[in-house]
């Protein structure tokens, strides 16, 4: 930065795929944009190597890929390291389980979604933003947020800071830009760890994922990538998943042969040194807008994984608010509150029922009461059975509403 105060249109905070697709999506729209990201942590002295399988992997719907084509980001991805999602296949518990299935035909579309790696993603990203000549990024740490009548000033460690019309808050689940605005938040822990590896499989998975409800347990998916190899995202309760991470990568596929055995049969690790676990918690901010400032992503909600969806559901928030501030009329701001206040009401109802499907299937899923276990049961076979119904939920799930 050439001097201590920076103007810019949009000052958009974090580093992740999310703060990244604002960026162009805003430069895209004319405008100038500073992405600010906080310092870079020192360099793995072993990083892994490209031709390694990331172990975080995202569901990406319609709403993300046509977000991320419309800025020439999706041609960009390794489309050898992109796999379609055919087909979902959800499997209940118990000795006479249900099931559910959904797929591409049904659904009268190409594919369901597609599996992409975090660094597949995120490397397509930094490419399309070298070529933004309206996005500068800096690197700096935030100490302050100055909110005034006509711009908002992010102050940054060391006496710069960055002016601009509208904040973006694409800082993740612990925002700090979230934080800095006193919005309020519930938030539970679920008690669970997302427990993931990679595998060979034995048999094709002809591009489906699957998923087992196992009660106390809690959720195993195993979602397709190219090849025969699967992405395993396992939501385990804390006692299981410290033991699941105690154990080696063949021990937890020795496990998983109680779910997969018959239809991907044996499993092998991709890197037996790998397997990676995180927390799982609800978090619901009281807001998604403030003054000058609008929060995307994990910033403005938190989801339980088990629909893969808390990526997508950040897409549509960068969808919705730029396609929001661009209609703005001429005589509003980029931060106007009546504009942010639209796009807070845009995005409320497909936040809240995401948020209440999730929390509420694990709920229902996770409990090992036998008359439950019946009731859900039977859930899962008579909505397999009702075609109407499950074309709404998956055109929901596909981002067609």
């Amino acid at each position: 930065m050439t001097s201590p105060i920076s103007p810019t249109d949009i000052c958009i905070v974090g580093n992740g795929a999310i703060a990244k697709t604002a960026a162009l999506g805003f430069a895209q729209a004319g405008q100038s944009v500073t992405l600010l990201s906080p310092p870079s942590a020192p360099a793995s002295a072993s990083p892994a190597p490209q031709a390694s399988w990331d172990v975080r992997v995202y569901a990406l719907n319609h709403t993300a890929n046509n977000l991320l084509s419309s800025l020439k980001v999706w041609g960009a991805l390794d489309a050898a390291r992109v796999a379609p999602v055919d087909a979902m296949l959800v499997n209940g518990d118990g000795v006479q389980p249900g099931g559910l299935a959904f797929d591409a035909y049904g659904a009268h579309t190409g594919t369901l979604a597609w599996i992409v790696e975090d660094r597949n993603l995120n490397q397509a990203l930094d490419a399309a933003l070298r070529f933004a000549s309206n996005v500068t990024t800096v690197s700096g740490r935030a100490i302050g947020l100055r909110q005034g009548a006509d711009d908002i000033t992010v102050l940054l460690e060391g006496g710069s800071a960055i002016k601009a019309e509208l904040v973006v808050g694409a800082d993740g689940a612990d925002s700090w830009v979230r934080g800095q605005c006193d919005i309020g938040l519930d938030y539970r822990a679920y008690g669970q760890n997302a427990i993931v590896s990679n595998f060979h499989c034995e048999r094709p998975h002809h591009g489906a994922a699957q998923q087992w409800f196992t009660g106390a347990d809690g959720t195993v998916a195993l979602l397709p990538l190219p090849g025969n190899l699967v992405s395993l995202v396992w939501s385990a309760p804390d006692a299981l998943a410290e033991r699941l991470r105690g154990e080696s990568a063949q021990q937890l596929a020795d496990r998983l042969a109680v779910y997969a055995q018959d239809k991907l049969g044996k499993l092998t690790p991709v890197q037996p040194e790998l397997v990676r676990g995180f927390p799982l918690r609800l978090m619901r901010p009281h807001a998604m807008v403030a003054q000058r400032v609008a929060l995307v992503g994990d910033a403005a909600h938190v989801v339980h994984p088990l629909a893969g969806h808390g990526m997508n559901l950040g897409f549509a928030d960068v969808e919705q608010l730029v396609r929001t501030v661009n209609e703005r009329e001429p005589q509003r701001g980029l931060g106007d509150e009546r504009v942010l206040a639209r796009y807070a009401r845009a995005r409320k109802e497909d936040v809240l029922l995401m948020q209440l499907a999730t929390d509420g299937l694990d709920r229902l899923f996770g409990t090992d009461l036998e008359p439950l276990r019946v009731v859900r049961n039977l859930g899962l076979n008579l909505l397999d059975k009702l075609p109407v119904l499950k074309r709404r939920l998956i055109s929901h799930a596909l981002g067609k509403q």
